[in-house]
């Protein structure tokens, strides 16, 4: 690759589409020419079980769950994620209590969601559950030739560098928004949140049992609609937006039997959002 030194003779450059360009203007960067995103694992599900919707519940609803994940094993490759629940709100509490920063909370939640990817692994375990960290992700492939059912963590890996919030310090990138980076990352087949929901509604429907259910909706109209509750975290909307290879996200209820079955085949169950 060519060398290059400025006319002043002071700096030497490698020649590239980058050199001595500012990564910080907006010209530039939507000028920029770039090949189109590789998807690393086209053929791969994730799914997400939830925290407080699922794994607090214990054996109320994992079991079905587990089994369920086993049974399309043979025909899906799947990668899970876990959320943090009500223990992470817990830790949440406490921490913001003591005056803790936003990147010290969100260690915390990392920590709990953590646990709950080490409890779905031991259950998945008889069926090649395998617990991952982030940094193997790159391994995927040799863990599926070998019949495992990878499972990480959702949180992603901010920690102590998790951006502080325009309002209190509860980081606002969580474990849906994990989720969706890493689908983004490998170019994944699908991204599936199971909770404890149909999907989408106008409203929390724990709280108002009149609130309308959305089975279908695109990102930029959720973010203009800007309601007041939403079954995931609002920053999914952007990055979904914003996404070159995950087209959709689709919230089912996992406590219903068939759903996730339905969903990893293509069927349109729970709610879907779409890159608009």
């Amino acid at each position: 690759m060519a060398l290059i030194r400025e006319r002043d003779g002071k700096r030497l450059h490698v020649k590239s589409k980058l050199m001595g360009e500012s990564l910080v203007s907006k010209r530039f960067i939507e000028e920029l020419e770039i090949a189109p995103q590789q998807r690393l694992f086209p053929d791969v599900n994730i799914l997400k079980i939830g925290g407080q919707s699922i794994c607090d519940r214990g054996a109320k609803a994992l079991p079905p769950i587990i089994k369920e994940i086993v049974a399309n094993k043979k025909e899906h490759k799947m990668l899970i994620t876990t959320g943090g629940g009500t223990r992470s709100r817990h830790i949440y509490s406490i921490g913001l209590e003591l005056g803790m920063p936003t990147g010290v909370i969100a260690k915390f939640g990392n920590s709990i969601s953590e646990q709950n990817a080490l409890l779905v692994s031991m259950l998945l375990a008889p069926w090649g559950g395998i617990k991952i960290g982030h940094d193997e992700i790159v391994k995927l492939s040799t863990y599926f030739v070998q019949g495992c059912i990878p499972v990480t963590h959702g949180m992603p890996p901010y920690d102590y560098f998790a951006i502080p919030p325009a309002e209190g310090r509860i980081p606002v990138h969580r474990t849906d928004v994990g989720t969706l980076i890493l689908a983004d990352l490998i170019g994944a087949r699908s991204c599936i949140f199971i909770k404890d929901e149909n999907g989408l509604y106008s409203d929390d429907p724990k709280k108002n049992p009149k609130a309308n259910f959305i089975d279908k909706i695109g990102a930029k109209q959720l973010m203009q609609k800007d309601q007041d509750d939403l079954v995931i975290e609002r920053p999914c909307l952007e990055i979904l937006q914003n996404s070159e290879v995950v087209r959709q996200i689709q919230i089912i209820n996992g406590l219903e039997k068939g759903n996730i079955t339905r969903a990893l085949n293509g069927k349109h169950v729970g709610t879907i959002i779409y890159q608009e």
